[in-house]
């Protein structure tokens, strides 16, 4: 009996739903698999054959009372307001869909309250694993509920403070980059994107999960460093009062970042999952410059890539130009094997190798499951 796999995918930025895309081409096509999202788009044009649930998207939800908008959160949980209709909805929908499919494995990524109604519904969950400060009672709870927990990065990227009981419990793929386009060699980047092959090009990336990337800071590295290009990918976040300079580009979207990263001398990078991948694929040197996220996910990563020598990192934008130049010639100094290292081409197979090993074992045996009872307590 194959036991179908649900994944809750977080539609917040697009890594979320391209890491599931990622695992889920891997599995064996006679799996059954459901994806449960508040943004059914995200899946647009997936060639896998899989179900998709859609949930109500409760971010902005009006608590309706002031009364109830005062009920404090308990520590166990991190976002439950109360009275909400579309949280009540969200949660009947999982649970039919779970109980309606008889799934064998629920793998969150990310939500520690789901994570635990999985387990509370009696139904095996597999938590995706981020970095941060989560060592609350709500995380360490879900963690322990969870039959496993899968993380997309290589074990050396791991926290010295996570508990050795659950790093137990987590299996590490290696780092899963969800690009797969041919890397280039630097010459051949450039000459696609019209680049000038012999000019220093900096290149700022960040995905579509945060506010972008702060162009002021950039418009003073580019004073710093004028015989640079500088380029930014993705979206870029302006206060109104920046001096755009000739050697600064905004680019926005691209057709490949892959060519823009192996183009580049120096990438400036946030910290999240696939984009740190990305550049570990092409062995770029790493600037990398935490965005603002929960539990301080993209800090406690950024610290990790540091203390393996893969990336170096100011405590803060450099906002003058001596601040830059030494922040670059530290860059300077990477040669990205570190880096390199990190990323693992067949990571999205092993994870989902083990996804499926793992649900497999789970049920082993289940037509016997007559044999066995449960104790009223």
């Amino acid at each position: 009996m194959t036991k179908p796999i649900a994944f809750f995918v977080h539609h917040q930025g697009r890594g979320h739903a391209n890491r599931t895309m990622a695992v889920v081409s891997e599995f064996a096509r006679e799996r059954p698999v459901s994806v449960l999202t508040a943004d059914p788009s995200l899946f647009d044009g997936f060639s896998r054959d899989i179900e998709i649930v859609p949930l109500p998207n409760m971010i902005g939800a009006a608590v309706p009372t002031p009364r109830l908008y005062a009920e404090p959160t308990p520590q166990v949980m991190h976002c439950v307001p109360l009275g909400l209709t579309p949280m009540r909805r969200t949660m009947r929908t999982i649970l039919d869909h779970l109980d309606d499919r008889g799934v064998g494995l629920f793998v969150v990524d990310v939500s520690a309250e789901i994570a635990l109604l999985s387990r509370i519904a009696s139904v095996p969950a597999v938590q995706i694993r981020m970095h941060g400060d989560r060592s609350d009672i709500g995380h360490v709870g879900a963690y322990e509920a969870c039959v496993g927990m899968l993380a997309p990065f290589d074990e050396r990227l791991e926290q010295d403070d996570y508990p050795a009981g659950l790093r137990a419990k987590t299996f590490y793929s290696g780092g899963l980059c969800t690009s797969v386009d041919r890397v280039p060699e630097r010459a051949e980047a450039r000459a696609r994107l019209g680049l000038d092959p012999t000019r220093e090009i900096v290149v700022a990336v960040t995905g579509g999960g945060g506010s972008g990337t702060p162009y002021a800071p950039l418009t003073v590295a580019a004073r710093a460093a004028p015989d640079a290009l500088w380029l930014t990918l993705g979206p870029t976040h302006r206060e109104g009062h920046e001096t755009d300079f000739a050697n600064l580009r905004e680019l926005g979207w691209v057709p490949s970042v892959t060519d823009y990263l192996a183009a580049a001398d120096i990438v400036i990078a946030s910290a999240g999952d696939n984009t740190v991948h990305e550049v570990a694929r092409v062995g770029g040197r790493l600037v990398v410059m935490p965005e603002w996220r929960y539990f301080a996910e993209q800090t406690r990563k950024a610290e990790a890539l540091v203390r393996l020598g893969a990336a170096v990192q100011a405590p803060v934008w450099p906002g003058d130009l001596q601040g830059w130049r030494d922040l670059l010639d530290r860059a300077r100094g990477l040669d990205g094997t570190a880096l390199r290292s990190l990323y693992a081409p067949d990571a999205a197979a092993r994870a989902a190798s083990w996804l499926e090993g793992l649900t497999d074992a789970l049920w082993d045996g289940a037509e016997a499951a007559s044999l066995h009872s449960v104790a009223a307590e």
